[in-house]
């Protein structure tokens, strides 16, 4: 999979190089363009953003950097070109594998007071939001879905790894436990040492659903007061 990343602040995205997506890249199982806005605007002064007609606070960044870039990344419109924006689709786990059907995906992030329309409406396929907050930026939710769906493109992360996760099932993921055996007078459950992988599994089932119960029983169709939706 290939992600281009359309920034004005591309020094942001150093962390992306970092831990299991940089061994990624590093092995060419996934690849990760942070690609600098300025390089592609026509004002000498490399300026991306003015004033808002009609007045108001703030700056928007300017259609013409932003249609030249995505149209020299992506000349026949085969990527999936997203927007991150407070106003887009809220993220969630089932976005993460649609997402994993394009080959290609390029995210703007937009800053400031956010992008002229006209660069939305001409250039961008859909607009992504990862909460109904509203942050400085596009670049941290746009390292949080590359991280999030760049996880689940072959050969970044051990397939068994993935299986019981958080969402998995709709249930939050079960306790985990490591050495040592006790800590602090708190012990590991004795079905996990039991060598019982059929208890295990059973025990484990059951903890997901009591912490998604507790925690986020939304999830399982279940009002706050325990009554069903």
């Amino acid at each position: 999979m290939k992600i281009d990343i359309i920034t004005l602040f591309p020094e942001m995205f150093t962390p992306l190089q970092e831990s299991i997506l940089g061994r990624a890249q590093k092995q060419n199982k996934l690849q990760i363009n942070v690609v600098n806005l300025r390089d592609y605007t026509e004002d000498k002064h490399l300026k991306c953003d003015d004033y808002p007609f009609g007045g108001g606070a703030g700056m928007v960044m300017m259609a013409q950097p932003i249609g030249s870039c995505i149209e020299a990344l992506d000349p026949a419109h085969t990527a999936r070109r997203i927007y991150m924006s407070p106003k887009g689709k809220t993220f969630c786990q089932q976005e993460v594998f649609r997402l994993l059907d394009y080959d290609h995906v390029i995210l703007l992030c937009g800053h400031y007071e956010g992008v002229d329309q006209r660069a939305l409406d001409l250039f961008i396929d859909e607009e992504i939001s990862i909460g109904d907050y509203v942050l400085t930026g596009g670049e941290l939710p746009a390292m949080v879905v590359v991280d999030c769906v760049a996880r689940y493109v072959d050969g970044v992360i051990n397939t068994s790894s993935l299986v019981d996760e958080s969402f998995s099932d709709n249930l939050l993921e079960y306790p985990q436990y490591t050495r040592p055996m006790e800590y602090r007078g708190l012990s590991v459950p004795e079905v996990l040492r039991s060598g019982n992988h059929a208890r295990i599994d059973a025990w484990r089932r059951e903890q997901a659903l009591a912490v998604t119960k507790a925690k986020r029983p939304d999830l399982l169709g279940i009002k706050s007061e325990g009554k069903e939706e």
